[in-house]
This record gives structure tokens, C-alpha cells and sequence, in this order.
């Protein structure tokens, strides 16, 4: 994400982190110094944009957008959606910490480090493999904002996260054919939503932007196969003449696509199931 920066030193916090007065692993610790820190500006102004491509995160998250080393493309940011005269802190490490309480972002909550340190700004980074995946920049006594808060965020895609901690959130992180970790912004599935009375149901997106599709498996005919579906789930077939092997794997699953990817095959030890395409996103009112 930045030129000509070299690869931050990986930080043992990542691994084994030190606790913080006995009821949790610290937030900031001190790790080791980069040879050579993200020189870049900590202030870059932002606009908000009514998107979610890599161009429009950039625009979005600033600062923090540009301190990312990603292997892929930026995966979130934002900023700044400010903290009012009751929040601020009285250190850049409480203007972090209510980071996390204001946005509660599913994202490494302890193990980052002061990668760059100025009068009002101050960047945070947390680092996997020596490489920053997530940035926060605090600043002080921002316009009508007393004290210390978050100003930028930015994070990469979390199947650039480490397992440990992707394992204990609700990420489906697939793995290619090289066994690699896919990005979440090109494979990944998740349950139905509760509140949907969905729960019974399982979705899997598939593809980036424009070309982004979404199948179901739906065994217990929770979803409205007519309005939502293109097609009924069929929990038992003969795997397609014409599908073939993408190498995706999610534990036991398998993908398999035809050329038109009109129906995703998912082979398990049992058999192999016909997962539908969506006609749309699955929200429900």
C-alpha cells in the first residue's frame, strides 16, 4: 500500500502479549521499532464516499489508508466520524481505545504499536509478519472535539489477519488451490441473520465488485425459494458433467462451478450439494 517503505519488524504481540494490569493483554505495546516507519503525512484530508471500492476506502480512511502494507487491496476504512466533548481522552492511548468503543470493528483489539508519533497525531499499527494490517491515527483537540480520539482508520482484508484471531470471530476464511488463505473479498460465506429467522440458512459470496454473486444452502426451506432464489437447494446431486474443481476448500467443502455459475456445487465426504444463486443480497425487512 506504500511505496517504498520496507517491511516492519513483526511484533511479539502478534504471538504473546503482555498483560495489562492482570485483566487483559495491553492495547499498545512497545515492540520494536521499524527500520524505516510510514513517512507519509499522518494528516491527509478525507471524503466520505457513498461506495466501498479500494478507491473509495483510500479516499475515506486518509492517513491510515496509506500506512497499510497489504498483500491485496484495502479491505476497510473511514474517518473521521468524530468523538464529541465527552469522549476525547487525555492520551493518544485512550484515543485508540475509544476507537474500539465507538466503533466496536471486528479487528485485533490489543497488540498495536506506536509506529509514528507527532504533536497532535499519533499512527498505530498492528502487525502481522512484520507488515502493517490495520492502522489507526488518533489526533488531539480536533474542532469541537476536546482531547484525544480516532481520526482514521484502515484495515486490510482479514484473511490477511492471523488465524488466531480470525478463528474467534465470525470470518469464513476459504483457502485457494496453492492452500493459501483467500481473501474474504473474494470467497467467503456466513449464517442467515437471526432476526431474519434465517439462521438455518447459509449464504456464500462469491467474486469481487460488479461480479460479486451470492449462493444459498437452504435445507430447511427458510428462504422464499420463488422471490429469493433462482433455483430450490437440492441437497443431494450428481455433481455436473460441466462443473469443475475451483479449488476453493472451507474445511469438508468443496466448490465446484459450471461456466455460466449459475449454481454452486459444494462437495462434502456426504455428497454433493446444488446451492442456488440469488436473485438479490439476502436482507429481509
Amino acid at each position: 500500500m506504500r511505496g517504498g517503505l520496507v517491511a516492519l519488524t513483526v511484533l511479539a504481540a502478534v504471538t504473546a502479549v503482555a498483560c495489562d494490569d492482570g485483566n487483559g493483554p495491553d492495547v499498545v505495546v512497545k515492540g520494536t521499532p521499524p527500520a524505516t516507519p510510514y513517512s507519509g503525512p499522518l494528516y491527509v484530508p478525507t471524503k466520505s464516499v457513498d461506495q466501498s471500492t479500494p478507491q473509495a476506502l483510500r479516499t475515506a480512511s486518509g492517513a491510515a489508508g496509506r500506512a497499510l502494507e497489504c498483500d491485496g487491496e484495502i479491505y476497510d476504512g473511514g474517518g473521521p466520524d468524530g468523538w464529541d466533548s465527552r469522549d476525547g481522552g487525555d492520551t493518544p492511548e485512550d484515543g485508540l481505545k475509544l476507537y474500539f468503543d465507538m466503533f466496536e470493528p471486528m479487528l485485533p483489539d490489543h497488540g498495536y504499536r506506536v509506529e509514528r508519533r507527532e504533536a497532535d497525531r499519533v499512527l498505530y499499527s498492528f502487525d502481522v509478519g512484520g507488515r502493517t494490517k490495520v492502522a489507526v491515527v488518533v489526533a488531539k483537540d480536533q474542532k469541537d472535539r476536546p482531547g484525544w480520539g480516532p481520526e482514521t482508520n484502515a484495515s486490510c482484508d482479514p484473511a490477511e489477519l492471523p488465524a488466531s484471531f480470525t478463528d474467534s470471530q465470525e470470518y469464513e476464511i476459504w483457502t485457494d488451490k496453492d492452500g493459501r488463505r483467500a481473501p474474504v473479498a473474494e470467497i467467503t460465506g456466513y449464517a442467515g441473520a437471526e432476526h431474519c429467522d434465517w439462521q438455518k440458512a447459509h449464504f456464500l459470496d462469491l467474486g469481487r465488485g460488479e461480479d460479486r454473486r451470492t449462493y444459498a444452502r437452504d435445507p430447511d426451506g427458510v428462504l422464499d425459494t420463488d422471490i429469493m432464489l433462482t433455483a430450490p437447494y437440492d441437497g443431494d446431486v450428481r455433481m455436473s458433467a460441466d462443473a469443475h474443481d475451483t479449488g476453493y476448500r472451507y474445511h469438508d467443502r468443496q466448490l465446484w462451478l459450471t461456466d455460466d455459475r449459475s449454481t454452486a456445487y459444494v462437495r462434502t465426504p456426504d455428497g454433493v450439494e446444488a446451492w442456488p444463486l440469488m436473485k438479490q443480497g439476502p436482507a429481509c425487512k
